[in-house]
């Protein structure tokens, strides 16, 4: 016959289950920063990315379609917009929460930077020098150039403290 001396129970404890979680919160608060930087990162990454995959598309339908289009850009509003005479075709490109337009350059004649300004891509023509500066949150700033010479955009990483 089977002798019960004492109630064996199997479980945790208040005690560790008190601990494990501990551990756990110090664990998330210790990587949040480093997870939201990340993320932070990786939008900036997406969002240049779109940013000259949007004036490429611009510039090859000037030059597949043969028809002027017009880049606006404004910094307010965070947005980009391609015009064009064809009935109906007009593009935007919102950039996403995070990420501003710091600066388009070159600076308008007044040196501003900030402004929204416009620039016309034309069928054989030199595609016009821009420049659309990022930034994001955390400080980190890259630089989308289209090339006169190719019209391809060029995507950099800007370092702010070189530039002091």
């Amino acid at each position: 016959m089977l002798s019960v001396g004492r109630n064996s129970r199997r479980g945790i404890t208040l005690l560790e289950m008190l601990v494990v979680v501990a551990i756990v919160g110090v664990i998330a608060g210790v990587s949040f920063p480093s997870i939201s930087a990340g993320l932070e990162s990786v939008r900036m990454v997406a969002a240049t990315d779109s940013v000259a995959t949007f004036l490429n598309s611009g510039v090859n339908r000037a030059e597949r379609r043969q028809q002027a289009v017009a880049l606006s850009v404004d910094p307010k509003d965070n947005m980009l917009s391609l015009f064009s005479s064809d009935a109906g075709y007009e593009k935007h490109l919102k950039l996403p929460e995070g990420v501003t337009i710091e600066a388009i350059l070159p600076a308008d004649g007044a040196g501003e930077t900030r402004q929204e300004r416009r620039f016309l891509f034309l069928p054989g023509a030199t595609v016009p020098a821009i420049g659309i500066q990022l930034t994001n949150t955390h400080g980190a700033h890259r630089l989308v150039q289209v090339d006169p010479m190719t019209g391809f955009p060029r995507v950099k990483s800007i370092d702010p403290q070189a530039a002091q």
